[in-house]
């Protein structure tokens, strides 16, 4: 051969190798990348010719995202029964936007490519009937989703209802105002969906946080359910003595902490302190227990662990702050300077009060079904740390003495046929605290005596009631409205 040919012969070798190497890296090395970015119209198109799980409720099985068909290339469409009510747990799902919430969590199960629906695929391979994704079951009942959202939006608050079931960790209801509609988003009208999203991520308020789970709040005197946990568990008595000063000031400092409106408290007792929500009370409590008990005691409830709490929708953070002083853990130990939770996690406290002391994991999911409808998998109750965050006997002494909280607690939708055992929170925040509408809290569990519902309200910024907002004024009536709902009642 001569030296042309073979030069010519060469570089076709050279591009031929080049050609392979280049075709294995798009297939073997970023195969699975290609596959998955949401620009492969070839994956959408096959993913849509497939008709998507349903996603349902714990109540009757009702269906709060289901899927039409439509007349376009993508065979199906995503529909969201009473969308923005329950778009905080479903999230969305869209060809230009992906997924996010639930949506998100069990996509692989929704859209069948889970390794769990492997023979029914398999089956539908063989008998030639159409592909289809699993449904997902949640545990959240729509009588208490519906009673909690519309009390949050008929009253145009911003904030968030979290409802758990205290001995399972079940989430009956999880709602974040405002909300946005994510029918808007699942349009095959691609200006539409743009339309959508840019009104949705630009609006007051941002409606697509799902604040239940992805916003901490400093959360005020509910948190006073850890201190008094803490102080029981530490050897302290509900009868014990505690100061009623109106106020004292911060160890180290020329500050001063005091009572709300500045009063001097009405009782000398430990339960006396809990029932009128002294601070002054709370503030020594916590200094006298010091960092290393107090953290321990939260940690069990969830709160300023090394690992934050994990549940479908994501990493939910908390922070409990550093401690590092006297004057810290006074400020602290009333749910204010670096404490920070999620209405989920304050939902938690009273949840594990009404659950003997054991605070049980979050859970979304009740089961997942095969397209036919039968159970494939059924989650079971987890315990969240698996260390009791208090005795039963501490359990039962601060269940009385948040019965009498709630006896003195003001605020609409008082029942007590519903027995409900609560601690109010009205919680600073802000640049200028003092002049800032204080966000209200609420979290209780009842009956008290046969706990079946645990819940936590925040109204951000006390709602319309400006600086004279309480959690008892605000808050108290929205959850007492989603316990009758629970119940029956509502």
């Amino acid at each position: 051969m001569n030296t042309p040919l073979r030069k010519v012969g060469m570089a076709m070798l050279v591009m031929i190798v080049l050609l392979l190497a280049n075709t294995t890296y798009v297939q073997v090395v970023r195969g699975d990348d290609y596959a998955s970015d949401s620009r492969n119209s070839r994956v959408l198109y096959e993913e849509y010719s497939r008709e998507r799980g349903k996603i349902v409720s714990d109540e009757a099985g009702q269906v709060l995202a289901g899927v039409k068909p439509s007349d376009d290339n993508f065979n199906f469409m995503r529909t969201y029964r009473n969308g923005p009510m329950y778009a905080p747990v479903t999230g969305y799902y869209s060809i230009m936007y992906g997924a996010g919430g639930m949506e998100n969590a069990e996509d692989s199960f929704l859209n069948g490519s889970d390794p769990r629906l492997f023979v029914r695929r398999l089956s539908d391979m063989v008998t030639g009937r159409d592909p289809r994704g699993g449904n997902v079951r949640l545990t959240i009942k729509p009588s208490v989703q519906e009673a909690a959202y519309q009390a949050m939006a008929e009253r145009g608050y911003t904030g968030s209802v979290v409802a758990l079931d205290p001995k399972t960790g079940d989430v009956l209801g999880m709602v974040s105002t405002p909300s946005y509609d994510p029918s808007r988003l699942a349009s095959h009208d691609g200006d539409e969906q743009q339309k959508a999203w840019q009104e949705f991520s630009e609006a007051d308020g941002n409606p697509m946080l799902n604040r239940a789970v992805r916003e901490t709040y400093p959360p005020g005197s509910t948190f006073k359910i850890v201190t008094t946990a803490a102080a029981l568990e530490d050897g302290m008595e509900p009868d014990a003595s505690v100061t009623p000063d109106s106020n004292v000031t911060l160890p180290g400092t020329s500050t001063t902490l005091e009572n709300y409106g500045g009063a001097t408290c009405p009782g000398t007792t430990l339960k006396d302190a809990l029932k009128y929500s002294c601070n002054t009370a709370f503030a020594e409590i916590a200094g006298k227990l010091g960092a290393d008990k107090l953290r321990a005691t939260a940690e069990n409830f969830g709160i300023g662990a090394d690992e934050d709490l994990e549940i479908p929708l994501g990493v939910v953070p908390s922070s409990l702050g550093e401690l590092e002083s006297e004057a810290a853990l006074y400020q602290s130990g009333i749910g204010q300077r670096d404490v920070r939770l999620t209405p989920l996690q304050d939902a938690l406290l009273a949840a594990t009060v009404a659950n003997d002391g054991m605070a049980m994991k979050p859970n979304l999911v009740k089961a997942r079904l095969a397209p036919d409808l039968s159970t494939i998998e059924e989650t079971t109750p987890e315990e969240l740390t698996g260390d009791e965050a208090m005795s039963s006997e501490s359990a039962e002494a601060l269940t009385q003495m948040m019965i009498q909280s709630e006896e003195n607690t003001s605020g609409g939708g008082k029942d007590p046929d519903l027995k409900i055992a609560s601690k109010t929170g009205t919680a600073e925040h802000g640049s200028d605290p003092k002049n800032t509408p204080p966000h209200a809290w609420y979290t209780a569990f009842a009956p008290h005596d046969d706990p079946k519902i645990a819940v936590a309200v925040i109204v951000e910024s006390g709602g319309n009631h400006g600086l004279a907002a309480t959690g008892g004024t605000v808050a108290a009536e929205i959850a007492r409205t989603t316990i009758a709902a629970a119940l029956g009642g509502g």
